[in-house]
C-alpha cells in the first residue's frame, strides 16, 4: 500500500538522475515530496512505529525531520534533529531537542543508498553519547547502505527496497 501512495503522489520519478551519493540512477525517489502529504506521512510513522524500542527518535534535517517528528507523534517518544553542519551560532551544536547520555535513540531516515547520511546521523549520536543500534527509512535503494550500517554495528530496516519499487 505505502509503494502505491508513493506512486500516486508522484514520489517515484523514472529519468536519469544525480544521486546525493554522486551515482547515477535511472528512477529517483522523492520522500520529501511524500511528506508534506498527511495520509502518506502518517502511513510511514505507522509503519515505522511497529520497529521503535528505543528512548527516543532522530533524524537529519531536511528530509528526515518531518519523518522523526510524525514517528514521536506515533509513538509519543521525543524527538531529536541534527543538522548536516554547525550552525556557527549560539550554541554551535549539531543536535536539536534533548539528549541525556546513555539514552536509545532510533534514527530514521527518508532514503539510503550507500548509507553515508545514516551512518553520520549515528555517529553524531553516538558523540554525544547515545546507543544507537537500528535505522529505520521508507526506501532503501539495496546499494551498500544495509552493510556500510552492520559495520558500525546498526541494524538497517526499510520499509520498501528498490527491488520493490522496479517490480
Amino acid at each position: 500500500m505505502l509503494k502505491e501512495m508513493l506512486e500516486n503522489c508522484g514520489a517515484i520519478k523514472y529519468g536519469e538522475f544525480t544521486l546525493t551519493s554522486g551515482k547515477k540512477s535511472s528512477y529517483y525517489v522523492d520522500i520529501k515530496l511524500a511528506s508534506t502529504e498527511p495520509e502518506i506521512l502518517k502511513k510511514i510513522a505507522s509503519e515505522m512505529s511497529k520497529y521503535v524500542e528505543s528512548d527516543k527518535i532522530a533524524g537529519m534535517e531536511l528530509g528526515a525531520v518531518p519523518i522523526a517528528s510524525a514517528v514521536s507523534l506515533e509513538t509519543e517518544k521525543p524527538f531529536l534533529m541534527i543538522r548536516k553542519e554547525s550552525k556557527g551560532h549560539g550554541t554551535e551544536g549539531r543536535l536539536e531537542g534533548k539528549l541525556t547520555e546513555g539514552e536509545k535513540v532510533t534514527v530514521v531516515e527518508d532514503v539510503t543508498t550507500t548509507g553515508g547520511s545514516a551512518v553520520e546521523t549515528v555517529k553524531v549520536l553516538r558523540d554525544l553519547g547515545a546507543e544507537v543500534e537500528k535505522v529505520l527509512v521508507v526506501v532503501d535503494r539495496n546499494e551498500g547502505a544495509e552493510k556500510r550500517l552492520r559495520e558500525e554495528g546498526v541494524e538497517l530496516i526499510s520499509l520498501i527496497s528498490a527491488d520493490d519499487l522496479l517490480e
